[in-house]
């Protein structure tokens, strides 16, 4: 009965903060989906000067802890003049850093295309350019989806970090409740049955892609 009583009053809190986590996620997945398009295609097409730059993003992004990324972007950031708001950090920082992983699903997806897809192309009289658009980009996301999902399931549970810059979100919200009631363990129980019902709906999201790009290429 404890425990049911805690659940009442915790279970809206957790909720509202549950709703701002889904927030940084969608933002970050579709600006971070965006981004690490266009960083993939940088990659492929050797862009001078670009290409080297954006391959250091990739590296620094993948080589450091995201919790470092959010540090620097809400804490350190200021001391040059660049200063934001705690959900643009958050959003900012999980951007950067999903974009990285992304990029390399993209471009290691749309690399494995085969050679033959770029001939068939090029026999065609179309440009890299146009290959890439209507031939191989959509094959090559088509082979990246399972990878694109789990890099955006996962980046779920990273949104816990932005707890650290003030924002409360659904981890931020429990250390609340934690602090008011002194019940960690259901509490922590209940955040982390959110987390895993939110991953479990995009698990169901990330399948129905999959048939859908698998029906169109049994036509």
């Amino acid at each position: 009965m404890e425990w049911l009583s805690l659940a009442q009053e915790a279970l809206p809190v957790l909720l509202k903060g549950a709703g701002l986590t889904v927030f940084f996620a969608l933002s970050a997945m579709v600006l971070g989906l965006t981004l690490g398009f266009a960083v993939a295609m940088v990659r492929l097409a050797k862009v001078p000067l670009l290409a080297p730059l954006v391959a250091f993003y990739v590296s620094a992004m993948r080589g450091t802890p995201l919790l470092v990324q959010i540090f620097v972007i809400y804490y350190g950031l200021p001391s040059v003049g660049i200063e934001f708001e705690p959900v643009t950090a958050g959003v900012l920082a999980l951007t950067l850093n999903v974009a990285a992983y992304l990029s390399e699903s993209l471009r290691g997806a749309i690399a494995g295309v085969d050679k033959g897809q770029w001939d068939a192309a090029q026999s065609l009289g179309l440009s890299w350019w146009q290959s890439m658009r209507h031939i191989i980009a959509p094959q090559g996301i088509r082979l990246a989806v399972p990878s694109l999902a789990n890099s955006l399931i996962s980046l779920i549970k990273d949104t816990s970090l932005v707890s650290v810059i003030t924002v409360s979100e659904l981890m931020m919200a429990t250390k609340d409740m934690i602090a008011q009631t002194f019940q960690p363990l259901p509490l922590y129980l209940m955040a982390a049955a959110i987390y895993w019902v939110l991953s479990a709906l995009f698990e169901r999201v990330q399948k129905r892609v999959e048939q859908h790009y698998a029906k169109a290429y049994q036509r």
